[in-house]
């Protein structure tokens, strides 16, 4: 995982930086709600490659927009690690499957 560095194409709608081979951007602020434990596991991800969270997710997204896969073997260990930590003991296969926890449970 690396910071944003990829050379533009035609289609990307990003301009040429000054800086050679970094795309200029715009980030916008976003309340994005997330399951507790996942967004632990991803802070603990980002701060062990010393990025964002919102570089790290950049990252990810893109990559699995080209269906790639962002993590290195030695990061995917580290997901391992960090879920264990964190108690994440759910999967891909939970996508579109959880509800909100309710205060009243």
């Amino acid at each position: 995982m690396g910071r944003t560095n990829s050379n533009p194409s035609a289609k990307s709608g990003g301009q040429m930086s000054r800086r050679k081979g970094f795309i200029t951007v715009e980030r916008v602020q976003t309340g994005v709600r997330i399951e507790k434990r996942l967004l632990k596991v991803l802070k603990g991800l980002a701060e062990f490659h010393d990025l964002s969270v919102g570089d790290l997710l950049e990252g990810i997204v893109l990559h699995a927009f080209e269906g790639k896969c962002a993590l290195s073997r030695k990061s995917l260990e580290k997901v391992r690690d960090l879920k264990k930590i964190y108690e994440l003991d759910y999967g891909s296969e939970a996508s579109h499957q959880m509800e909100e926890q309710n205060d009243d449970q």
